[in-house]
């Protein structure tokens, strides 16, 4: 098994097992501060320090997990359950009117990118978690969405394919039951990516104050609430930091033992 694979593996795991155990328990409540122990840095009582509200870091970090792994999830989850019948839709029509229309519609998607969706979400419906996901989403479909269109069209004149239409198939049901199990693990690798780059889009928006809303702790807003206190509280950003840094790396190293594990290829050209 991939180095890249086990190690990803590893470093994903830890934060989604902080998020599961915060549902639990946590060192400390995160909504209750203690003003007496503000910016205390790490500790026995506090293994990584209290913020400027007293809070304990570590007990914020592991809720945080939740925010930003359940935001990234279902943002991918949206891009998956709507850019995937879109790509299918677009090769089963190739050069077709519908293939224009589903090719176009993921230019114009692209032109904006999440932080610019979200703001305008966010002027109509106002700044929240909910909001988040539905920015990341709608990023996220063009994504699949080409993705699935350019595997399918090179499954489109493979032979399994042809005896299909020779047996009297349909376009529609060629695409589910031949052309997307042989997508899938392109779609599973994306949707590693498309994980880790959802947990950085909500540590940005979060950043800018567009995510998660107070009391819900979020690592983005974590790191904007500590950029006045680098130079005498560090601890503040450095842990949330390190959350973002690791699990998106985790994530992207689980990606590449994935790409290496459905493509032989590429696993004996790096030996």
């Amino acid at each position: 098994m991939s180095r890249n694979l086990v190690l990803g593996a590893v470093l994903s795991a830890v934060f989604v097992l902080a998020a599961l155990i915060s549902f639990a328990w946590v060192p400390y409540d995160v909504t209750q501060m203690d003003i007496t122990n503000k910016i205390k840095p790490p500790s026995p009582a506090h293994p990584l320090g209290t913020d400027h509200f007293g809070r304990d870091i570590l007990s914020m970090i592991m809720v945080g997990a939740r925010t930003s792994i359940a935001v990234a999830l279902v943002a991918v989850g949206i891009g998956m359950g709507l850019g995937v019948p879109l790509g299918l839709a677009a090769a089963a029509k190739k050069g077709g009117w519908l293939d224009e229309l589903i090719m176009r519609a993921n230019d114009l998607v692209f032109a904006f990118p999440s932080l610019l969706i979200a703001i305008m979400i966010t002027a109509v419906f106002g700044a929240s978690a909910i909001n988040a996901i539905i920015a990341i989403g709608i990023f996220n479909i063009p994504v699949f969405a080409r993705l699935t269109r350019s595997g399918a069209l090179s499954l489109w004149t493979r032979d399994f394919v042809l005896a299909a239409r020779v047996a009297g198939k349909g376009a529609t049901r060629i695409s589910v039951e031949h052309i997307l199990p042989n997508v899938t693990n392109l779609l599973i690798v994306q949707g590693t990516i498309q994980f880790s780059l959802g947990i950085l889009a909500e540590a940005g928006l979060s950043y800018v104050g567009l995510g998660a809303q107070p009391p819900t702790p979020s690592w983005g807003r974590m790191l904007a609430d500590s950029q006045t206190m680098v130079s005498f509280a560090p601890h503040m950003a450095l842990f949330p930091g390190l959350a973002i840094l690791l699990t998106v790396l985790g994530l992207n190293l689980m990606g590449d033992g994935l790409r290496d594990r459905f493509d032989p290829k590429l696993q004996r050209a790096r030996q």
